[in-house]
């Protein structure tokens, strides 16, 4: 009887010591796949995200009634950009100030759309206003006035600053 208890108690202990390994084995596949499902659903809420965005852009800037600013240096121009306000009917747009990485790629080449929004078809009147230093530490702001139609499509502005100008292109 004694053999038979014995043999008992080591068939259950032999089970209970392989019961763990096939449970941590299950485990790690559970894991995989969680993590596989994860990464799915990452993609999928991201290709959510973009495509809210895009219709969200349509909604809120339809073709018709839009109008983007783009801010630009010119190229031989070493002074140091701090800010630039846009203003709209004398109403304020946009404003934004410049960090080192900015300025830096704007110096390089780089284009920076500082405003979109909704106009009316018509001539508007948009005013540009940046402050700077001199490439000799003198502070200096500049300010100019234009003239912007709006046809019906989409109107695109550029604005290219330097020192002495504001010149701007209508694309």
């Amino acid at each position: 009887m004694m053999n038979a208890l014995k043999m008992a108690i080591l068939a259950v202990a032999t089970l209970v010591m392989c019961f763990p390994a096939y449970a941590q084995e299950v485990t790690k596949e559970q894991i995989k796949g969680l993590d596989e499902q994860t990464q799915e659903i990452k993609a999928d809420v991201l290709g959510i995200a973009a495509e809210l965005q895009r219709l969200e852009e349509k909604l809120l800037y339809p073709s018709d009634t839009q109008v983007a600013v783009f801010v630009a240096l010119a190229g031989s121009e070493k002074f140091r950009l701090d800010s630039v306000e846009i203003q709209f009917g004398g109403k304020p747009v946009a404003h934004h100030l410049y960090t080192y990485k900015e300025l830096e790629a704007l110096q390089k080449g780089g284009v920076q759309r500082i405003y979109t929004g909704n106009i009316m078809t018509g001539e508007h009147e948009l005013q540009v206003t940046f402050l700077g230093k001199t490439a000799g530490g003198t502070d200096f702001r500049k300010t100019e006035s234009f003239k912007v139609t709006k046809d019906v499509g989409p109107r695109i502005v550029e604005f290219t600053l330097a020192s002495q100008s504001i010149t701007l292109k209508n694309w």
